[in-house]
This record gives C-alpha cells, structure tokens and sequence, in this order.
C-alpha cells in the first residue's frame, strides 16, 4: 500500500469514528445484508456459553467448562467478550474460601441470541 493510499485509509478511518471507541458489542454487530450474522454470537463457542445460559438461569464457571469440554482459558477469554458486549453478566463470590464465578444472560443477551436465530432460520429457509 503507497503512502497516498494509507493516508486515504486513515482518512477514512477517522471519518467513520474510531474503531477503539467501539464496544465489543458495535465491533461484532453485523453488516448490512442477508448473510450477515452477529459474529460475536456465531464464534463456535461464544453460542455455545449463550445457549448454555439461555437454557438455565446461571452457570459456573466449571459448569460451563464441563458443559462446553474446553480449557479454563478459552473459557475465559470467551466469556470476557460477551460480558464486555454486556451479552452476560459476571457475578464473583466466595464459598467458604474458593473462589466461584457465576455467569448468567443478560436482556441484551437473550435480544441477542433470539435475533441470530432468527436470522440463521431464515438462511436456512432461503437455503431449501
């Protein structure tokens, strides 16, 4: 890329806003379009911890590992993206003197989560 062109892009860029003022939530909200998806939601395992919440009304953190057969890190890292798009909240608390994290879907959330349904059936609709 020229320096011209690299300039234009950050023209552009700023233009549009900055991409680091955005919440996790408008980074990973969906184009314009038919085939566009929540893509905060569709990560493989993103949906997996939404529908698990969805589902009950809170897991632990073990639960959910158990639940999903993943590590205590991709756990983590998952779980902190949809509470930083506010799709779940994070409660810490202590039993006795271990530690337990709880996570439970938020409104947002389950508006989330029913939206991507919707529109993964109307794919699969347009599909057939």
């Amino acid at each position: 890329m020229g320096k011209a062109a690299r300039h234009s892009a950050v023209a552009d860029r700023d233009r549009r806003g900055s991409v680091g003022n955005r919440s996790a939530a408008e980074k990973a909200a969906p184009d314009k379009g038919p085939l566009a998806l929540d893509r905060l939601i569709h990560e493989r395992l993103r949906l997996g911890i939404v529908s698990a919440l969805a589902a009950n009304d809170r897991l632990t953190f073990g639960e959910l590992k158990r639940l999903l057969q993943t590590t205590d890190g991709n756990l983590s890292v998952h779980a902190r993206k949809l509470e930083q798009a506010s799709y779940i909240a994070c409660e810490k608390t202590f039993a006795g003197r271990v530690p337990q994290t709880a996570y439970r879907l938020t409104a947002s959330g389950r508006r989330a989560l029913d939206k991507y349904l919707v529109h993964m059936e109307a794919i699969i609709r347009a599909m057939k």
